[in-house]
């Protein structure tokens, strides 16, 4: 079977250190198994492009994974290369990457492959998106611009175990460190200094007033959060400190942030953002109703238009100006976890959703 055959390949090939090797081999599956133009550039992302037209729908996956458990990582092969352990069972396979997401790759591929696309169809795997969205980024850099796009992540929590929704919005994620400076003096003398832990309590509460925005989509909130995290300063008992430092986890929605920087209004206080992962929504309701009615033809059940709490690359995608919607095989409780695995089925669906979508968009004018 075409689809386990080449997800089982793709899985199999270590990429979550260097995705080299992988992104080789989309490639030269891409050369072999299509006449379409393909390139890969210089960071490793893998791009390739068929049909005509006035509009360029992509369908858009990563070939990078987190790092394996042990019992995910295969002894060496003949040649001595370590290869990732894969095993197919109960109509699943298991391994890391099959569900986020090497599968919903190899169903992009095929579905690039076999589909007679209405416009440009255009399928890209991006390296580096479990830290950062770094292929994603450099791609738009370099003019990577479709209008619109079918992100196929299979991260989880955006659909249930027996169908495959489609996501028209997402949260993001920013990071911050919220520094306090003050000046150090002996603790039996601690008014001749300026305690940085009382400065950066007092920005802590400021942060815990803060309300985070939320947004209606698709009959559901998102919802904003802030979260203190982490907090390190001092240097000893005696020691009156000048410095205190803390981190702030901020989930963002579409269009609106909390105002983290009321925090450095306050004196000796600095905000820096370390991370922006950025959220997404997808703005034309048509292309989204579009992408939801060949997801039905491909499975039994109703899938629905839906949100998901998770940045993935269509947050820099949707950033750049592309209208974008995320389909792809997300189960509860799959990605990320020592015993990964997909469905096959679901990856079956994926496949037939992104054939029909690519043949079905854009509408004839």
């Amino acid at each position: 079977m075409a689809l386990i055959d080449l997800t089982r390949d793709l899985v199999s090939i270590p990429s979550h250190e260097d995705e080299t090797a992988a992104g080789d081999f989309v490639e030269q599956w891409l050369r072999r198994e299509t006449d379409a133009d393909v390139t890969q550039d210089s960071v490793g992302n893998v791009i390739a492009r068929k049909g005509t037209g006035d509009e360029t729908l992509a369908l858009v996956g990563h070939h990078d994974v987190v790092e394996p458990a042990a019992s995910q990582v295969a002894t060496a092969d003949e040649d001595g290369a370590t290869e990732y352990a894969v095993d197919e069972r109960d109509g699943r396979l298991y391994g890391r990457g099959t569900a986020d997401m090497k599968g919903a790759v190899a169903a992009a591929l095929l579905a690039f492959r076999d589909a007679d696309p209405a416009g440009e169809l255009v399928v890209a795997s991006f390296v580096g998106e479990e830290v950062g969205g770094v292929g994603a980024r450099h791609a738009i850099d370099e003019g990577f611009a479709p209008d619109y796009a079918v992100v196929g992540e299979g991260s989880t929590n955006y659909s249930g175990p027996d169908v495959t929704d489609v996501a028209v919005a997402h949260k993001g994620r920013r990071g911050s460190t919220i520094t306090a400076r003050g000046t150090a003096a002996h603790a039996s003398e601690a008014d001749a200094g300026e305690n940085a832990i009382y400065r950066a309590t007092a920005a802590v509460d400021r942060v815990r007033d803060l309300e985070p925005p939320s947004v209606d989509v698709a009959g559901e909130t998102l919802e904003g959060r802030l979260t203190v995290t982490e907090i390190e300063g001092g240097s000893a008992m005696n020691v009156v400190p000048a410095r205190c430092a803390f981190t702030v986890d901020e989930r963002t929605v579409p269009g609106e942030r909390a105002a983290i920087e009321r925090a450095a209004d306050l004196e000796g206080v600095e905000w820096t953002v370390d991370q922006d992962l950025p959220p997404m929504r997808c703005e034309d309701e048509a292309f989204a109703e579009t992408v939801l009615e060949a997801a039905t033809g491909a499975q039994t059940a109703e899938p629905e238009l839906v949100t998901k709490p998770h940045a993935t690359d269509a947050g820099w995608l949707s950033q750049a100006g592309t209208e974008c919607v995320i389909c792809g095989p997300s189960e509860p409780g799959e990605a990320h976890t020592d015993d990964e695995s997909v469905s096959i089925d679901v990856l079956e669906r994926c496949r037939e959703t992104y054939r029909r979508i690519a043949e079905q968009w854009p509408p004839a004018r």
